[in-house]
């Protein structure tokens, strides 16, 4: 722990980093710009280091992972085939150096020390999830229809379109059941480290009746593995970013209206009727609620560059258990 570092005292806010927040989507997706990108999304999260704020890290590699599994298969006729799990730990490397690396420089620049660690997460699914027989997780870049078409034809990939930007590939999405280094994030928490864990939603792993585990050809959804592994923490907060500054109601209608506050009834009873499709604000709002029903106190959801904003209040969607 840091010398006179009381932040472990309290229960640490963990911040959801969205895959897309890593990247400029005016800029070619290239390791320099993905890391300039690394360095903007760090501002706000060390704004709230600076105010005295205990983090927990996590992050989406929808983008990510799929220009890594993109280049496996351009890569077939001279290299051997890397499995979907293995692609996931190793964006977890790549996106945990990015952003310890760009967080540290900034907390450096404020005269802020501070000790950042990236954890290479497994995280328990059951192998039996319908989700292995009904892909609906969205990764890699935007495609036209002609090219979604040819890839379905050429590769065996399931296209579906996504949120009317264009259309991606669907991988198995399972549901999480356990963080496997659970145990070991908590000990570095106490011990003041700013942790980011469950990259990608964690490597999808399954363990054998002897315990022995192995990895699964799936994308965990970094939102839901956030949510578990907040309860898993005794995290009250949560400040989930993405791509949209609020949660809408009819976001895709002329008369789309944002949401300042909401609670868990409203926010159920929206997600009932279709408001929230499954490959956007879906997987935000069903973590939200799994978060504030199990425990949980607050949510927030905003762009990167408000969360600081939206911790106090001032920016994006808060949505609470209940209006008591």
């Amino acid at each position: 722990m840091i010398e006179g570092d009381t932040r472990s005292s309290t229960p640490p806010t963990l911040i959801a980093m969205g895959g897309n927040s890593l990247l400029d989507s005016d800029l070619p997706p290239t390791v320099e710009n993905q890391f300039a990108a690394a360095a903007r999304a760090a501002v706000p999260i060390a704004d709230l280091v600076a105010r005295g704020e205990h983090l927990v890290l996590t992050h989406g590699n929808g983008p990510q992972v799929g220009f890594m599994q993109l280049r496996v298969e351009l890569a077939k006729p001279q290299m051997h085939e890397v499995p979907l799990d293995s692609l996931v730990a190793d964006s977890q490397g790549a996106l945990g150096y990015m952003i310890q690396r760009e967080l540290r420089e900034e907390l450096r620049r404020r005269g802020i020390p501070a000790e950042i660690a990236t954890v290479v997460t497994e995280v328990e699914v059951d192998p039996a999830d319908r989700a292995f027989l009904e892909p609906t997780k969205p990764i890699g870049k935007f495609y036209g229809a002609e090219e979604a078409d040819r890839l379905h034809r050429e590769r065996g990939w399931e296209m579906v379109e996504d949120s009317h930007r264009g259309y991606r590939r669907v991988v198995p999405s399972p549901s999480p059941v356990a963080v496997v280094q659970l145990d070991t994030i908590r000990r570095l928490v106490q011990a003041g480290v700013i942790v980011i864990a469950c990259g990608g939603g964690g490597i999808p792993v399954t363990r054998d009746a002897e315990g022995h585990i192995r990895g699964l050809e799936a994308v965990i959804d970094k939102d839901r593995a956030s949510a578990l592994l907040a309860l898993g923490l005794g995290v009250k907060r949560m400040i989930i970013t993405t791509g949209v500054e609020a949660v809408y109601r009819d976001y895709l209608t002329d008369h789309r209206a944002p949401l300042h506050t909401t609670y868990v009834a409203e926010l159920r009873r929206l997600a009932e009727s279709g408001q929230f499709p499954p490959g956007s604000m879906g997987p935000k709002v069903e973590a939200a609620i799994y978060f504030l029903e199990r425990g949980g106190q607050e949510v927030s959801i905003c762009l990167p560059e408000a969360a600081a904003e939206a911790f106090a209040g001032r920016a994006g969607t808060r949505i609470r258990r209940t209006s008591a």
